[in-house]
């Protein structure tokens, strides 16, 4: 049990996954106890879930904010973004301090939340006449690094790095 107890304090995700699967290691052995085993284990691997549901939405507002500094001209939210980018790199920080196997996701799920934020952000930027079709293409194409995702970096206007 001290292994258990050592992984709930350094990992939590780990820890859920495993309580799960003895959860439901003892449901197959027939424990006699009163425990709806199936869906206490369900309950259980959920928590994990949603702690990559939250790394996921962090990283999408991250990746959302970015590409707003590079490519919008506006100047007066320009400190509330960066503001915002420097509180969610913060919160990811805490987030993978007490889920360690986290930071091994995190190359996936940029390359799955590039795209859709890049056009979401096109869109938006296109809609208010802030920039032209071209400059909405130019955002769709554009790719953060790992790095510059987590780290104190910030683009300047204009889409250069």
């Amino acid at each position: 049990m001290g292994e258990a107890l050592d992984l709930y304090e350094t990992d939590f995700i780990r820890w859920a996954e495993s309580q799960a699967q003895a959860l439901r290691a003892a449901a197959g052995a027939r424990v006699n106890l009163p425990i709806d085993w199936e869906n206490v284990a369900e309950e259980i691997e959920s928590l994990g879930k949603s702690q990559r549901r939250e790394l996921r939405s962090r990283l999408d507002t991250i990746i959302e904010h970015l590409l707003k500094l590079a490519y919008s001209p506006s100047v007066d939210p320009r400190e509330g973004w960066r503001s915002t980018i420097s509180r969610e790199r913060r919160a990811i920080q805490l987030l993978l301090d007490d889920n360690r196997s986290l930071r091994r996701e995190i190359p996936v799920i940029l390359e799955n939340a590039l795209p859709g934020m890049a056009d979401l952000v096109a869109e938006e930027l296109l809609h208010r006449g802030e920039i032209t079709r071209a400059g909405a293409e130019k955002i769709r194409t554009t790719r953060f690094s790992e790095a510059e995702v987590l780290e104190r970096w910030f683009p300047t206007p204009g889409g250069d790095r």
